[in-house]
């Protein structure tokens, strides 16, 4: 149905079509029936996907990637698709605005986005209050935190730590978002020298997992280290990768934003290949970027990854891709033989 019905829905501009669907959602969540129905339709529970990593239980490994629900409007219809966990942001301490519009463009032919939205959000306060009301919640919702765009360079770390201090009882892990190329001289934050310190400051406000989200755009000696670096200094996973500004990987990108979905999907899975051979066992690794079937989850599970993470896929798709993403993890674990999904991580690599 979905397939039919898209190019109507691409008639609309990408923010306008977002909102549309979080104005649906929203109204589906309020209605137990209406969730009650998706979750039939949508959730694959089976004790083979179910994990335990850094003291969460996943009962699938498929998580929805930061971008989608940023302020947590509809948190609770989403995990009636099927997710197994949700992340929630980018969040600031601050609300803001955003980039100027238009921010966010689709490239079907593709099946890629390129967005400049710039962490357009609520703010910290308001988006806690809307978790508070679901908290403790049935499956892991992680909250992924950047820097207000009017924050000074050397005061950078203070948004960070206001942010881990607000969540700290709401929210079941932590991802700290260096590596959008939407705010300026963010990415500049990915050094051993901010992470060490930062790190540092935000283990002695919390015991919560605490995960660093990388950049596809980065010097793989340069990436290796300030990912050494985090683990040395108590990081417990690496979501790799975000969006990339390599824009040769469209055919006529715009001079702005980061690039996700398909076109993405090989340097994505170069860069978390090279990651997982060299932390594999070190540290939990999560990838996210050009995943678009479940064969592409399952050999990036394969390569190393505990937990994979979808957003553009899901636009091009539709809702039934998380189901048919599980299902077909399932299929494979059985060709394989494997009894859990615990016993495929990292098998490709030996």
């Amino acid at each position: 149905m979905y397939s039919a019905i898209r190019p109507f829905l691409f008639k609309f501009d990408p923010e306008n079509m977002h909102s549309i669907v979080e104005k649906l959602l929203s109204i589906a969540q309020t209605t137990p029936m209406a969730l009650e129905y998706l979750a039939k339709q949508y959730c694959v529970v089976d004790d083979r996907l179910k994990q335990s990593i850094c003291g969460l239980n996943f009962y699938n490994p498929v998580g929805l990637g930061a971008g989608f629900d940023k302020n947590a409007t509809m948190t609770k219809a989403l995990s009636a698709l099927g997710f197994g966990f949700i992340e929630i942001g980018t969040i600031t301490p601050k609300p803001q605005d955003g980039n100027p519009k238009p921010r966010i463009f689709r490239f079907v032919e593709e099946k890629s986005i390129q967005n400049a939205m710039g962490f357009n959000n609520d703010g910290g306060r308001k988006i806690l209050q809307r978790i508070e009301k679901i908290y403790p919640y049935v499956i892991p919702i992680g909250i992924n935190i950047g820097k207000n765009k009017i924050t000074e360079q050397e005061k950078v770390i203070f948004d960070y730590k206001k942010l881990v201090s607000m969540f700290k009882d709401i929210g079941d892990y932590f991802t700290l978002n260096l590596s959008s190329p939407n705010t300026p001289n963010l990415r500049d934050l990915q050094n051993e020298v901010f992470i060490k310190s930062l790190l540092t400051e935000l283990r002695s406000q919390t015991n919560k997992p605490i995960f660093l989200k990388i950049s596809p755009d980065m010097d793989i000696d340069y990436m290796l280290n300030v990912c050494e670096c985090a683990v040395d200094n108590g990081i417990d996973g690496i979501i790799a990768t975000n969006t990339t500004i390599d824009y040769s990987l469209l055919k006529n990108p715009r001079e702005k934003g980061g690039i996700s979905g398909q076109a993405l999907k090989k340097r994505s899975k170069e860069v978390f290949q090279i990651l997982s051979e060299n932390l594999f066992e070190k540290t939990t690794l999560i990838s996210i970027g050009g995943i678009d079937d479940g064969e592409e989850a399952y050999e990036r599970i394969k390569l190393g990854a505990s937990l994979v993470q979808i957003y553009t896929t899901m636009i091009f798709e539709g809702p039934s891709i998380v189901r048919e993403i599980n299902k077909t993890i399932l299929e494979k674990l059985e060709e394989d033989g494997f009894k859990n999904i615990s016993e495929a991580i990292g098998k490709s690599l030996y």
